[in-house]
């Protein structure tokens, strides 16, 4: 009788080495999600700052142009007046608008003034308008006058001089540290303005100069 043979097998089995992947988990995944979204609101958030910084400074000098034009209507000499009623000596006051003593002096006489120096004028009483009301600017004419920062003798009043009006706005707005807009206005204040001496209180109580150590 025939004989049942069962073939041999001979397939050969072959294992393939398979490199494993690794094991992300869930927290993983939300964690690398968070990064990535809490950047895209991070760069949005920066480019919402800056446009809004822009617009900040572009409504406060259409307020600005505005006052200046309410206060234009009004007579040179009053205007005068209304200045020195906030402690503005003349000399300040020539010096802000740009022109003498003795053109200040005219125009407290009554005198002619051309239209040009009229709404620097109305300008400067407009600016102290701004500040005061939004600000909580109290006695304008000695804020002018006070230095940004102990380091440096630079004021309000200088910023105003020098056509950098959009500062003095900054820097009462108090939302940039009064170095920053420092920085703006002389980028090398602090080496200009540097000193190798410094004030301290002496034993008997008063105040002196001293060479500062290094």
């Amino acid at each position: 009788m025939p004989t049942d043979i069962k073939p041999s097998d001979t397939s050969t089995s072959t294992t393939t080495s398979a490199t494993p992947t690794p094991n992300v988990s869930e927290t993983q995944l939300s964690a690398t999600l968070l990064t990535q979204r809490s950047g895209a609101v991070r760069g949005q958030a920066r480019a919402l700052t800056s446009e809004t910084e822009d617009l900040h400074r572009d409504t406060t000098f259409t307020e600005w142009s505005a006052r200046t034009a309410a206060r234009g209507k009004e007579a040179p000499i009053e205007v005068l007046e209304q200045l020195a009623d906030l402690g503005f000596a003349w000399r300040e006051i020539a010096r802000l608008v740009g022109v003498s003593v003795p053109a200040v002096q005219k125009w407290r006489r009554g005198e002619a003034i051309t239209g040009d120096n009229r709404r620097n004028l109305a300008g400067l009483l407009a600016a102290c308008d701004l500040v005061t009301t939004h600000y909580m600017v109290s006695e304008v004419a000695s804020w002018f006058a006070m230095p940004l920062v102990s380091d440096a003798p630079v004021t309000p009043a200088d910023l105003y001089a020098k056509g950098r009006a959009d500062l003095v706005f900054e820097y009462a707005n108090g939302h940039s540290e009064p170095e920053a807009v420092l920085s703006d206005f002389q980028p090398d204040w602090r080496d200009s303005f540097r000193s190798d001496f410094e004030v301290f209180v002496a034993d008997d109580g008063n105040r002196s100069l001293r060479a500062k150590s290094r």
